[in-house]
């Protein structure tokens, strides 16, 4: 097993800013769990940027340290964990891009490995879901966005990082007895928009349900949805309030702290993740790195959960 470099031996704003400093897919035999860039944002409505946040994320995880007490494990002694570089693609074609990710999160996964991935703007889940449900069928999602992201088109366009989750929908890849939406909040283009979503399938957990219902009770409901089902969570760093994330395309207000995000996904423990994505980073808007500090911790922490599955 390869870990991170001993920051004790190489300061940690030296050398190769790998994702946590780890290793290299290259750099080993076989990886459990790559964490892969996609820099990608042609697909967004509002601000662009989010094609930087692979590079903004990896150098805010230079400080990330081998062990994490909120879920008490070392993830990288129990799995081989590493840097799987960047999925280049095509960024004046939204459709060929879509399917170059896919194509390549299925060749990455081939072998076994569980991919966390860092975008890019949310047009990605749609590749990376289709991957993953080709390994485990239709998959439970838990959303964490401060958006819904099932709209049907934007300017007659159906693929944008507004429409992931309803095209997952009609593909058939999502197990629509397990689908949430977590963090959800601002003005909507009208009320059809949550009748929609509801027809789809999904439940919705909103920023002020969070606020109100506290954490555990949160979790507590989000687990009996979700079961054993294979799991997989996509979380739009929107859903933060921008005070936590001001570097993002789409923000609102009133959204979740980066405890709240972070005690969320760490009361998944025990359930059976299979993918995880972090989206939705623009660094040209963040503020002493804030944001892309927070999508590192948030990635940190689902590598975390898969390492508890497999002890």
């Amino acid at each position: 097993m390869i870990g991170p470099v001993d920051s004790s031996r190489v300061p940690r704003y030296a050398g190769p800013a790998t994702f946590a400093r780890l290793p290299r897919l290259d750099q080993v035999a076989h990886a459990d769990v790559a964490v892969v860039g996609v820099p990608f944002d042609t697909g967004v409505s509002y601000r662009p940027g989010a094609r930087f946040a692979p590079a903004a994320v990896r150098e805010a995880s230079r400080l990330l340290r081998p062990y994490n007490p909120g879920l008490d494990v070392s993830p990288f002694e129990r799995l081989q964990v590493v840097d799987g570089g960047d999925i280049a693609v095509n960024p004046f074609h939204i459709g060929e891009a879509i399917e170059t990710i896919e194509g390549a999160a299925s060749d990455l996964q081939r072998d076994g490995t569980r991919l966390v991935t860092i975008g890019g703007d949310h047009t990605i889940a749609l590749p990376l879901l289709r991957a993953v449900s080709r390994i485990h069928g239709p998959v439970a999602l838990l959303h964490f966005d401060a958006h819904l992201d099932t709209w049907d088109t934007y300017f007659g366009e159906p693929y944008t990082h507004g429409t992931p989750f309803r095209r997952a929908v009609e593909d058939g890849i999502l197990d629509t007895e397990a689908i949430s939406h977590v963090g959800t909040r601002g003005p909507l283009y009208g009320k059809k928009d949550l009748e929609d979503d509801r027809r789809l399938g999904f439940g919705i957990v909103t920023s002020s349900d969070v606020m109100r219902r506290g954490v555990d009770e949160t979790v507590d409901a989000l687990r009996q949805r979700i079961g054993s089902r294979p799991l997989y969570v996509s979380v739009d760093i929107d859903v933060l309030d921008p005070a936590h994330a001001p570097g993002t395309g789409t923000p609102e207000a009133g959204g979740m702290t980066s405890r709240e995000l972070l005690e969320i996904v760490r009361g998944l423990r025990g359930l059976n993740l299979v993918g995880a994505d972090v989206v939705e980073v623009a660094p040209a808007y963040d503020h002493a790195d804030i944001t892309s500090v927070a999508a590192s911790h948030v990635a940190y922490d689902l590598v975390s959960l898969l390492a508890l599955k497999e002890g």
